[in-house]
């Protein structure tokens, strides 16, 4: 494990127990807790993205916040939902937000999850084609938005421009250089993970999948990653690609600690259904002392296989909260399993 990032849902409730009863409540601390993790030594700060939620939405003018505000901590999203993205106008919004942060972006992409309305990118103009399914317009929109981050130029020129052009065809502004290479998707099965890999993208594996073999989640998640990595290989990338994993993991530190966290030790992974024809495998959370979570997390085979571990974070607690549950983790867990 070379590195550990948290990763905010962004959630926020009008109830009086919340932290974040607004949804500018939920922005301004993001950008806090951005800060409090950088000067705390983690390595990422990742946001969720979900439309029609009371969550963080569109991600990029928060990414350039904390771009502004912060100096050297990556900054990234797990993930975008790209049947809702404009491939081309997300060009240009990644672009600007990479260049704000100094080269810093690391995007997690997908083809989305269950929503909170059903086909809500249809409200925002967008309809497969006839005889895809909403994942192949996702994936098509992926491809596209992959294709341009390349800065090659497509569109002809208006030969009596406003401002005067360069040479030759003109591509999307503002280009920032290397963000093709900090994509990544976010894959729930073994075949999507395989893909990801023939378009060299890097990997985000999370706390579900689908499942595919009736194992344990930690397994059948390290067998994707896995399978990702062989299928990189056998692409000829020139890069070594990067992985990540994403875990709820509590150091119970204190009295707080336990009230909050303490009724999930033992925890075990659950299965549901993400759609009607989908079954799925959901990880389990990891809460105790940091001791007895060492020796739990040195059984989890996706953790020993990735590089980047994504500790989810519980917002609606608030920013002190969340950067004392980072801070255990980085201070009491992660040197004696040897992470980074």
């Amino acid at each position: 494990m070379k590195k550990i990032g948290f990763l905010s849902f962004g959630h926020w409730t009008p109830s009086p127990q919340s932290q974040t009863r607004t949804a500018r409540d939920t922005l301004l601390q993001s950008i806090e807790l951005a800060v409090a993790a950088e000067q705390l030594g983690a390595d990422g700060a990742y946001f969720r993205v979900h439309h029609f939620a009371r969550q963080l939405a569109s991600p990029f003018p928060l990414l350039a916040a904390v771009g502004a505000k912060t100096s050297t901590i990556e900054i990234g999203t797990a993930v975008i939902d790209m049947r809702y993205e404009n491939p081309l106008y997300m060009v240009e919004d990644a672009g600007s937000a990479d260049l704000i942060a100094g080269g810093r972006l690391q995007l997690g992409i997908s083809r989305g999850s269950p929503e909170q309305v059903i086909d809500g990118w249809r409200y925002f103009g967008y309809q497969p084609a006839e005889g895809q399914s909403d994942a192949d317009m996702g994936r098509r929109h992926a491809e596209v938005f992959l294709d341009l981050l390349r800065g090659e130029g497509f569109a002809e020129p208006n030969p009596r421009p406003m401002f005067p052009n360069p040479p030759g065809l003109l591509r999307l502004e503002p280009h920032a250089q290397g963000l093709r290479d900090r994509i990544w998707w976010g894959a729930g099965s073994n075949a999507t993970a395989v893909w990801a890999a023939r378009l060299g993208m890097n990997l985000q594996s999370s706390t579900l999948k689908n499942d595919e073999t009736g194992e344990a989640f930690h397994v059948q998640q390290a067998a994707q990653i896995r399978a990702y990595r062989a299928a990189w290989k056998e692409a000829g990338h020139a890069r070594e690609p990067r992985v990540s994993v994403s875990r709820s993991i509590f150091a119970l530190m204190n009295d707080r600690d336990r009230a909050y966290f303490g009724g999930e030790r033992g925890g075990e992974d659950q299965i549901g259904f993400i759609d009607p024809q989908t079954r799925a495998i959901f990880g389990r959370s990891y809460a105790g002392e940091p001791d007895v979570l060492i020796e739990q997390l040195k059984q989890d085979e996706a953790i020993a296989e990735a590089d980047t571990l994504l500790l989810t974070i519980p917002n609606q607690l608030g920013v002190d909260y969340c950067a004392h549950a980072i801070e255990a983790i980085l201070t009491h867990v992660a040197p004696a399993l040897g992470w980074r």
